[in-house]
């Protein structure tokens, strides 16, 4: 999930969330599938409540299963940080200057279900790096936590200091924040 390549840290999906991924898209499509078949059959007195069900939600899986597609490609690089005073997160096309950073957050976008980190900067722009659901939420903070926090801004770090747990950071990662020396 996290690679050190040098003075580069890469952050990609962990196997457990591809697993995870593909059986609620790509298996809930196939679950409506056998549904419809099975319905068509008419074997059953339950056959009229299998083809709603599977009429009914594929479409739904459907839409789930093409925006997730993408993250499903093994070896996918979410992002990349590049720590330092003056580090850089980057996505695709997208570089962000951590003391640029004013605010970051994991949001899940109502019309896909899809897990984005959200980056909003000191000149107003905000920035969508797309996850496919491949990082967890206690990873996320984490990663933060470690790569991105002691580079931020005063502000910036009160602002994650009220949003991180490191309460549950500690008891489920193991995961102790290493205490910074301010000059």
């Amino acid at each position: 999930m996290i690679q050190n390549k040098g003075d580069t840290v890469i952050i990609k999906g962990s196997k457990f969330m591809y697993v995870w991924m593909f059986l609620a898209t790509v298996g809930f499509l196939l679950a409506c599938i056998f549904l419809i078949i099975h319905g068509l059959k008419f074997n059953s007195k339950y056959s009229f409540l299998y083809l709603g069900g599977g009429i009914v939600f594929t479409p739904f899986y459907l839409h789930l299963t093409f925006w997730s597609l993408p993250g499903l490609m093994p070896g996918k690089v979410l992002f990349k940080i590049v720590p330092g005073e003056k580090g850089t997160v980057n996505a695709k096309k997208k570089t962000i200057s951590i003391g640029n950073i004013r605010n970051i957050n994991l949001v899940r976008n109502p019309f896909n279900l899809i897990n984005d980190i959200v980056i909003e900067t000191f000149n107003d722009k905000k920035i969508k790096i797309r996850t496919y659901n491949l990082l967890g939420d206690l990873d996320y903070e984490m990663i933060v936590d470690k790569y991105i926090y002691p580079y931020m801004t005063e502000n910036a770090r009160k602002v994650w200091d009220r949003k991180v747990n490191l309460e549950m950071l500690r008891q489920e990662l193991k995961y102790e924040r290493k205490e910074q020396k301010i000059d």
